[in-house]
């Protein structure tokens, strides 16, 4: 099933130095020997819990003027949630460190017990305001219901575990009449209100027992991403999207303008890579909006087109410079972005990227690690998992679960990393939780919608929060209803209405299987000709594939979106996984079995191995908690692309899938 390719001499230098995995120290060496115990290793530096070490949240709408207010805050937990009022709140001088949750280790609390509420104070000096300037404070996720109060006037309420929300505080700041709200201090008090035993709620894998257990992971409760703030004109741009298109070769740009309202506003858009000026135009605002497609000159040839287009082996990124200019000639408003110039989709049974069929190596991420839950414990932090997922020989991820930080989309858009964007589950199906999901998930693909990197959204995974499908029309409605949503508002990219089976609306047929017999999983998805039967026969996880009456399925991309999940761990009873292996030879053996297996089969054109690290109890993960490999990082790059050291020559046994055969080798490979 495989096709040898062997490259050109003078093609094999650049591409093999492309192909080789590279692991950010101390993660150079992995167990010397398969056979190896997982290695006590020091922490890498980056996964030392520090709120100053995260960079600015909005990685695609920059302003020079921001400031953080992570560190310390005055926190209280309210067990009951009585307290409803700031002026209610007894402090008793606890402090939490923001913005790392209370059930974490790194906020100072550790407190993973049940409570209703929790509340934060800090005083803070506000920067200088010249004259019409206005103060935003941004929260980039608060779980779950979040009220803030400022100088005792409450402001604004905001609800969604996952997502930013923005409040304009001007005009509650103290002042002196003579030096201005910068000489006093001002006082924000947030309340966050998370029922830990609301599974109507999107809550992704937070877990409403008192103790984690199976597949679910300790609860994150109240502020977990970054607090700031951000000085703005009176006037200024509220919202930005890009998006591209490679049939017309041109980059559309969306802006919306926010603040008081003027006549006459023009808004700049200059476009460069690497310093070279690619657009610069001028455009009237209508409406309080700007939408124009900006032309770009194609070079026509393939070689010439290949540099400017984004894709994980060539992650070109466009800067973006925009002003906001006044009718008299005054720039009212700057900021820096980026966007690139790429296009996803489906064609007939094959996931496309830019134009070219693409298959995927993806891995299962869940987002948490061991000190700081959902928090990333620094900016550095995600860079290394984008770093090591590609290292490891993936060129994307499932993100399951969970909106995972702007910083993270930032990382991967830059070094060149795909990912799939996923709403986190509610898992009752009631009239409260579709409102909450019709209200929440179109905010998400709001915020994520410009990223490059991401190249499919997942509104359900495994029929959670809507278990009856086969039965159900209204929970089939549901499943429907936010696929068409989801392509109504982001027609660019593909959409997997329910991830793993009981399919109703997909672009892809996303497979989850866990049968640790690698044979047999290839058996059983061997012919493609016979998808039908498959699709009517095999029950993975003993649901149906496909819901009765929806066969369309049989002419779409067919993925293996969640296998293998083989648990390696020193301490077996505390800890599981869907198999287990005794020792890291054998986890080594079993990883390599599957990954030929899969990558045998005609069928799938991509696939997601669960997973990228151990997440507590679940000790499937190919790295433990702490990102450390289980097995050699160069072995692992081998399996999961397909390569062989047995092969000597340009490149070594560069193995590529069926679909992938068809291609100009490896360089139009998976990158």
């Amino acid at each position: 099933m495989w096709k040898r390719v062997r490259l050109r001499p003078m093609l094999a230098a650049p591409i093999r130095a492309l192909l080789r995995p590279t692991l950010p120290a101390p993660f150079m060496t992995a167990p010397a020997q398969p056979g190896a115990p997982i290695p006590d290793m020091a922490r890498h530096p980056a996964l030392t819990a520090d709120p100053s070490a995260h960079a600015y949240p909005r990685p695609q709408l920059q302003r020079e003027r921001w400031t953080s207010l992570n560190g310390p805050w005055d926190f209280a937990i309210d067990v009951v949630g009585a307290w409803r009022r700031a002026e209610a709140v007894r402090w008793d001088g606890g402090q939490i460190m923001v913005p790392f949750a209370p059930e974490t280790e790194a906020s100072g609390i550790g407190d993973t017990g049940f409570y209703q509420a929790v509340w934060y104070r800090r005083a803070f000096a506000a920067p200088r305001l010249e004259s019409g300037e206005r103060l935003l404070l941004h929260f980039g996720a608060v779980d779950y219901a979040a009220t803030v109060w400022v100088n005792g006037a409450q402001l604004g309420c905001h609800e969604g575990g996952y997502l930013p929300f923005t409040i304009d505080i001007t005009d509650a700041l103290r002042e002196d009449a003579a030096t201005g709200v910068e000489s006093v201090m001002q006082e924000i008090v947030v309340r966050a209100h998370d029922d830990p035993h609301d599974v109507a709620k999107p809550r992704g894998k937070q877990d409403w027992q008192l103790e984690p257990h199976a597949i679910w992971y300790p609860r994150t409760t109240g502020i977990w991403q970054t607090v700031w703030l951000e000085v703005v004109p009176s006037t200024h741009v509220a919202s930005l999207q890009w998006t591209s298109s490679l049939e017309r070769w041109e980059i559309a740009v969306t802006l919306r303008i926010g603040g008081e309202p003027r006549a006459g506003l023009r808004a700049r858009v200059k476009l460069s890579v690497g310093g070279t000026i690619i657009a610069d135009d001028t455009y009237q605002v209508v409406a309080g909006e700007v939408h124009r497609r900006i032309a770009l000159s194609d070079p026509g040839i393939d070689d010439y087109r290949n540099e400017l287009l984004w894709s994980p082996s060539r992650p070109t990124l466009i800067d973006a410079e925009i002003e906001l200019w006044a009718g008299r000639g005054e720039r009212l408003d700057a900021l820096t972005s980026y966007t690139a110039l790429r296009q996803v989709g489906t064609q007939g049974d094959q996931f496309m990227l830019n134009g070219r069929p693409y298959p995927l190596r993806m891995v299962l991420d869940q987002g948490y690690w061991a000190h700081t839950g959902l928090t990333a414990p620094s900016d550095a932090a995600l860079r290394l998992d984008v770093e090591l997922a590609k290292s490891m020989g993936f060129n994307g991820v499932r993100k399951h679960q969970k909106i995972e930080d702007p910083r993270y989309l930032y990382w991967a858009d830059r070094l060149g990393l795909l990912v799939w964007g996923e709403m986190p589950s509610a898992y009752r199906f009631t009239q409260q939780s579709v409102q909450r999901l019709t209200q929440q998930w179109p905010d998400a693909i709001a915020r994520d919608i410009s990223h490059p990197c991401i190249v499919a959204w997942v509104p359900f995974n495994e029929s959670w929060g809507v278990p009856d499908l086969p039965t159900m029309p209204e929970q089939r409605h549901c499943v429907q209803a936010l696929y068409h949503l989801t392509r109504t508002l982001d027609p660019s990219r593909p959409v997997i209405g329910n991830d793993g089976w009981e399919s109703v609306a997909t672009d892809i047929l996303a497979i989850h299987d866990y049968d640790h017999l690698p044979d047999r999983l290839a058996k059983r998805y061997q012919s493609d000709h016979e998808l039908p039967r498959i699709l009517e026969k095999e029950r993975p996880g003993g649901r149906r594939l496909v819901i009765a009456g929806h066969t369309e399925h049989s002419n779409l991309p067919v993925m293996l979106t969640e296998f293998g999940g083989i648990a390696y761990h020193p301490d077996p009873t505390r800890t599981w996984g869907y198999s287990r292996s005794e020792t890291a030879a054998e986890l080594l053996d079993r990883y390599q079995a599957l990954m030929a297996a899969v990558t045998h089969v005609p069928l799938f054109s991509g696939f997601c191995y669960t997973q990228f690290t151990d997440t507590y109890q679940e000790a499937n993960g190919l790295l433990t908690m702490d990102r450390v490999p289980k097995i050699p990082i160069s072995a692992i790059h081998a399996a999961t692309r397909g390569l062989s050291a047995s092969d000597p020559g340009a490149v070594p046994g560069v193995q590529v899938w069926p679909a992938e055969a068809r291609l100009h080798g490896v360089l139009h490979g998976a990158g």
